[in-house]
């Protein structure tokens, strides 16, 4: 058992391959953030019943200060977390890289080329963690000072890194691989070279690890291959998560426990869909432009 230690906007509405100019709108408006190929919205859920209302946009193009391979690298998108009190994005592509990219100025703070990459997570002391999934010099996650691009501090094998989660309350950074779920301590963090201490392994009740989120302090959101699980982080228990019980390939699964909100992406076309899914209020979020691949509250 792991024990604590503790809004003149221009918005746009059409499709969004007619939208050519950037989005200046306030991102403090938008609710959602959702990412696929090169780019990465913000939307307003309110004022979404179908079609998306736009409060910001970003593309891979846009980019200023990122050296030209990560035009490449960048694409497709595939998670997106709002970080440091929704001012800015971290950002993780399956084509080979990680940014954490500033909302207000559109500019990227940190890079790094990180195969496969397909989660990431700050972390206390300023660093950023990153979950590599299957290539040869993936199957790991990955340590990064976010005020050194490219230099990476520690790395640890993981098959088929999908997701990780810093746990606050406990302490912990919870990473999610292909058929387990591992927790790490933080260990020489205030050394030249930090480290992340292996504590403990479960294994999932599904495999194919894909999706890990934080429901609350105590509780994790696992997405597999053919189902969708919470974790019980006091218990070390897995449960089938009834609202998305015998659901496959869901990509990333979100839940606000107090406004008993649920927001997801579900693998339609291939590996990526054109709809975001939420649930109270039940809509259906439509973008059939962009194949998108992860959506998260904002």
């Amino acid at each position: 058992m792991i024990r604590p230690v503790f809004r003149f906007s221009f918005l746009c509405v059409l499709l969004l391959s007619s939208c050519t100019s950037k989005t200046t709108i306030n991102a403090g408006s938008a609710d959602i953030v959702v990412c696929g190929d090169d780019k990465v919205l913000l939307l307003n859920s309110r004022k979404s019943a179908t079609a998306p209302a736009v409060s910001w946009r970003w593309k891979v193009s846009d980019a200023q200060g990122l050296p030209p391979a990560y035009q490449k690298w960048m694409v497709p998108l595939d998670d997106c977390k709002p970080v440091m009190n929704r001012s800015r994005l971290l950002l993780t592509s399956s084509g080979g890289g990680v940014v954490l990219l500033d909302i207000k100025t559109q500019k990227p703070v940190f890079y790094a080329r990180v195969p496969m990459a397909h989660s990431a997570e700050i972390l206390p002391g300023n660093r950023v963690v990153v979950a590599l999934s299957t290539h040869p010099q993936g199957n790991s996650i990955e340590l990064y000072d976010l005020d050194k691009p490219e230099q990476r501090l520690f790395r640890d094998s993981l098959y088929s890194g999908h997701g990780v989660v810093w746990s606050p309350k406990y302490q912990r950074l919870f990473a999610l691989g292909f058929g387990e779920l591992r927790a790490y301590a933080l260990q020489d963090w205030n050394s030249a070279a930090p480290r992340l201490r292996l504590e403990q392994k479960w294994r999932l009740p599904s495999e194919g690890g894909h999706d890990l989120s934080a429901m609350d302090p105590e509780t994790l959101i696992v997405t597999t291959h053919h189902n969708v699980f919470t974790f019980a982080i006091p218990e070390a228990r897995f449960k089938v998560f009834e609202p998305l019980k015998e659901r496959q390939n869901i990509k990333s699964a979100n839940y606000d426990p107090h406004k008993k909100q649920l927001l997801f992406t579900q693998a339609e076309e291939s590996w990526w869909t054109y709809h975001i899914y939420m649930r109270n209020p039940d809509r259906t979020i439509t973008i059939p432009d962009i194949k998108l691949y992860k959506t998260r509250f904002f």
